[in-house]
């Protein structure tokens, strides 16, 4: 595909990342006063769909088209992303309550090596070896992480603790939303890579919702009228949500799910910022070690791509 601007995935991604950050500090800031982590997983879809929605069909009587036929596959490949990305948010809500806000940002982080591993699974896309190097510097930082703030050493064991659990959880999970993702703009039939974002991001978030509000219906009662109740905040997470997923899915249409994801790591020096400056969060010396290795990593992977 012929892309106008080939940085262009670049841009969107940057943008992609300063979006979420900001949402996350929205759940992050739910899930600890009023809301369920379920319930907080739920406000992003659930107020962020009308404006997918309107922003979808605005772009289609701006660009005088109409809605462009999808494959088999996309269906598949956007409900298994839907469902992955689903448990993935609920993990890093759960693990905002284990950790400060950067290091739950940052052990969410391991979703980049996995996409690696799940683009080359599903999609038989793979990076360089320089680039899968970089990757893999990355996740030495992470390891860092793992023992907690207060932790001497480095041990094996530090990876079952909890907020170790949910973190590469929730990295195997994104991961597996990312390359799934971009398997179903293949799937749509048009060369504009916003359409096909739009598109597939209109699918799946309209699932997204439908699936969490069964779910909250059955095993949480209250959690949709608290939602509800809310809106006042969660009205900002469904905006800055519809602006990052929108960016995530121009990016995955332009360019190869690893490097994306790779770049996205530049959430990290945002949610620094998030965790000192707003939360009021201490971050030990170890975890400036970890996120210090994830910053080389970033710089390398640019530099080889």
């Amino acid at each position: 595909m012929n892309v106008p601007f080939p940085d262009l995935w670049i841009l969107v991604t940057l943008a992609a990342a300063a979006f979420q950050t900001v949402r996350f500090m929205l759940q992050k800031h739910l899930a600890t006063a009023t809301l369920s982590a379920g319930g907080a997983t739920f406000s992003r879809f659930l107020y962020s769909l009308p404006f997918i929605l309107i922003l979808l069909a605005l772009y289609l009587a701006g660009t005088d088209r109409s809605l462009p036929p999808v494959g088999a596959s996309f269906w598949g490949f956007g409900l298994l992303g839907a469902t992955a990305q689903i448990m993935a948010t609920v993990c890093v809500v759960l693990l905002f309550k284990q950790r400060n806000f950067a290091v739950g940002i940052t052990f969410k982080k391991t979703e980049v090596i996995q996409t690696v591993l799940v683009g080359w699974l599903l999609l038989g896309e793979g990076v360089s070896v320089l680039g899968f190097a970089a990757i893999a510097l990355g996740i030495v930082g992470l390891l860092l992480l793992s023992g907690g703030p207060e932790a001497r050493g480095f041990r094996l064991s530090d990876l079952g603790n909890r907020a170790a659990g949910l973190g590469i959880a929730s990295g195997v999970l994104f991961a597996f939303s990312a390359v799934s993702y971009r398997g179903a703009t293949f799937a749509v039939a048009t060369d504009d890579a916003v359409l096909r974002a739009a598109v597939t991001l209109g699918a799946v978030v309209t699932m997204q919702t439908v699936i969490m509000l069964v779910w909250l219906r059955m095993r949480e009662p209250g959690q949709i009228t608290a939602v509800w109740g809310a809106r006042r905040v969660a009205l900002w997470i469904g905006l800055t949500s519809m602006g990052g997923s929108l960016c995530w899915f121009i990016a995955f249409a332009l360019q190869n799910a690893a490097y994306v994801k790779a770049l996205g790591q530049v959430e990290l020096i945002l949610s620094v910022a998030a965790s000192t400056l707003f939360f009021r969060e201490r971050i030990s010396a170890r975890e400036w070690a970890g996120m210090a290795v994830l910053v080389g990593s970033i710089l390398m992977l640019v530099l080889v791509i």
